[in-house]
C-alpha cells in the first residue's frame, strides 16, 4: 500500500510540476517575466519536494520511475491545455496566399469586420498570387481558416503569435 501511495502522489505533483513549467515558458515567450518568475518559484520547490520523496524512499520499484515519467507526459498535456487560458486574449498575425482569381475572400472577410491588407506576389511559377495580412484574436482562426477554405482550398496559410499591436483596424475596433 505504501508503495502504491507513493507513486500516486509522485504522478500528481509531477502533473502539477510540469504543468506549472509549461506555463512558466508560454508566459516567458509572451514576455511576462515577472508572472514566469513567480510561477518558476512554485514549479522547482514543488519539483523539488517529489525529487526528494522520490530518490529519499527506501522502496525500490520501477513503479515510482513510471510514476515520475507518467505525471511528466500527463503534465506536458495538462500544462498545454491550461496555457491557452493565458493565450485566448492574445492575437495572431495571419498571412494566407491566395490564387487572384478567389481575391472575393477578401471582401467575404471585410464584410465579416476582419481587416484585410493585400499584396500581390508572384508565386513560385511566376504565376500572380494574392497575400492578405491579418491582425485577429486566437479564437477567430476556424472561423478564418474556414472562410478562406470555402473559396480556396489551396491557400497557403502562415499564422504567427502576435506579442504587440499598435495602431490600425483591428476586427471592427480602431487601435
Amino acid at each position: 500500500m505504501t508503495l502504491l501511495l507513493l507513486c500516486i502522489k509522485i504522478f500528481l505533483v509531477r502533473i502539477l510540476d510540469v504543468s506549472l513549467g509549461t506555463i512558466r515558458t508560454v508566459l516567458t515567450v509572451k514576455d511576462r517575466i515577472l508572472k514566469a518568475s513567480f510561477i518558476g518559484f512554485f514549479e522547482v520547490l514543488v519539483w523539488f519536494l517529489v525529487v526528494k520523496d522520490a530518490l529519499n524512499s527506501n522502496i525500490n520499484s520501477i513503479w515510482i520511475a513510471i510514476s515520475y515519467a507518467l505525471g511528466f507526459a500527463t503534465g506536458t498535456y495538462i500544462g498545454g491545455l491550461l496555457s491557452r487560458l493565458f493565450t485566448n486574449h492574445e492575437t495572431y498575425s495571419i498571412q494566407i496566399i491566395i490564387k487572384k482569381e478567389y481575391q472575393n475572400i477578401i471582401k467575404r472577410l471585410r464584410e465579416e469586420g476582419y481587416a484585410v491588407s493585400v499584396m500581390k506576389i508572384n508565386g513560385f511559377n511566376d504565376d500572380e498570387k494574392l497575400l492578405l495580412f491579418l491582425e485577429i484574436e486566437v479564437s477567430k482562426l476556424n472561423d478564418i481558416k474556414r472562410i478562406v477554405k470555402e473559396y480556396d482550398h489551396t491557400s497557403f496559410m502562415v499564422v504567427n503569435d502576435t506579442r504587440t499591436v499598435y495602431n490600425g483596424y483591428f476586427n471592427g475596433i480602431v487601435k
